[in-house]
């Protein structure tokens, strides 16, 4: 079957990429000011870094419960109304005296912060034959708001304080919520039945694909690498022998952002059909940079060289991933990515509770022996399974 032609064009595309990276950050402006946090409320960083988690909680609860909506209801005001809470609660953020405040906000600013994952199925479903580069696209818009979310966090919350950080999140979504209602088209739901019969299809489609089941497993495990390295990774660089500030461990996000321009390139080489291939060279990637950052963790060069093999290995499966299960059935678009990006996000709340634990327990070494021990199961999965379509 031929594709059509791409309905949307490149400035729609690339304002979606920045609104994506805009919803999502915030669920990650946390990671590099969590000792800043837990100081001002007098909580060790260890228990302050459950708003990590959390946030990804309530990201996972958003995309089981309200991205299936974008096959039921009009996309677009989905989004506007997810944006409008979203600047609510931002706004609200600052005004809070009490660290479980901050852990209520931070489960709503994850469960709000899903109009990224409606924008997806949207833009994947309005690009016709150019879906992995588009999708590639947003998707680099994503990564850079995690990874950006760092670099502003930090520096932003030692020129003036944390707060401030939330506070100027709110008027980016302003501006999210500006772009979507003058620039996003409409887009007709393709689902008529019940809510119920909305989630349930939506569990139904796990059932109806075998891939499916496969790559979401494969991108939850991925995630949870991701979630546990940069979590820990804080308290790693506040110690000796590096000593660094907010800022500096915040600059960190920079060189993540390899993996992030990757995804375009590696949209381009699903649309051609070198998805095996490209996901077993990235969980390679994935283990080496693990290794590395377990065995050197006291040395410069490895913190830097871990950053972008686990940024550039971690992103590539994802894309790849994405680009293949929007492949599957286009008219549940919606409910497909609800199940994979359910699994990816319960995997990185995992990821971040098991890193959190495995730092209280034994340091870095611990976090070193997740880190190797989950990207290797990766690695095997995606062996297996390039042994068994040769």
């Amino acid at each position: 079957m031929i594709e059509e032609q791409s309905k949307l064009s490149k400035v729609q595309v690339l304002g979606m990429a920045v609104v994506a990276g805009i919803c999502v950050s915030n669920i990650y402006y946390a990671q590099p000011i969590l000792h800043q946090i837990a100081e001002t409320f007098n909580v060790p960083e260890s228990k302050m870094g459950i708003m990590v988690g959390l946030g990804q909680v309530g990201y996972g609860a958003g995309l089981l419960t309200l991205v299936p909506l974008g096959d039921k209801v009009n996309r677009k005001n989905l989004i506007l109304i997810l944006l409008a809470i979203l600047f609510c609660i931002l706004a609200a953020i600052g005004l809070v005296s009490n660290h479980y405040f901050i852990f209520l906000f931070s489960l709503l600013l994850g469960l709000t912060a899903v109009s990224a994952q409606v924008i997806l199925p949207m833009a994947a479903e309005l690009s016709g034959n150019e879906k992995g580069k588009n999708v590639g696209i947003i998707f680099t818009g994503i990564l850079v708001g995690i990874l950006m979310a760092r670099v502003f966090s930090g520096y932003i919350s030692e020129w003036s304080n944390w707060k401030m950080v939330y506070y100027i999140s709110a008027g980016f979504s302003i501006f999210s919520l500006a772009f979507v209602y003058f620039k996003l088209p409409s887009v007709k739901p393709t689902f008529k039945d019940s809510y119920f019969k909305l989630i349930s299809s939506s569990f139904y489609q796990l059932k109806r694909f075998p891939q499916l089941r496969l790559y979401a497993l494969m991108g939850g495990i991925a995630f949870s690498i991701f979630c546990s390295f940069w979590t820990t990774l804080t308290f790693l660089l506040v110690e000796k022998p590096y000593n660094y500030s907010s800022d500096t461990i915040g600059l960190f996000g920079l060189l993540g952002i390899a993996g992030a321009l990757v995804a375009p390139m590696i949209g381009k080489a699903s649309d051609k059909g070198g998805s095996g291939k490209t996901q077993l060279i990235a969980s390679i990637i994935l283990l080496a940079g693990s290794v590395i950052i377990f065995l050197f963790p006291h040395y410069l060069v490895s913190v830097i060289l871990a950053v972008i093999f686990i940024d550039v290995g971690v992103q590539s499966i994802q894309v790849t991933n994405i680009a293949l299960i929007y492949r599957l059935d286009q008219k549940a678009n919606s409910r497909i990515n609800t199940i994979y990006m359910t699994s990816y996000f319960a995997g990185g709340a995992i990821g971040t509770f098991i890193g959190l634990k495995c730092w209280e327990t034994g340091g870095w070494h611990y976090v070193g022996i997740q880190l190797v021990a989950f990207s290797l199961i990766v690695f095997l999965m995606n062996l297996f399974k390039a042994i068994k379509s040769n």
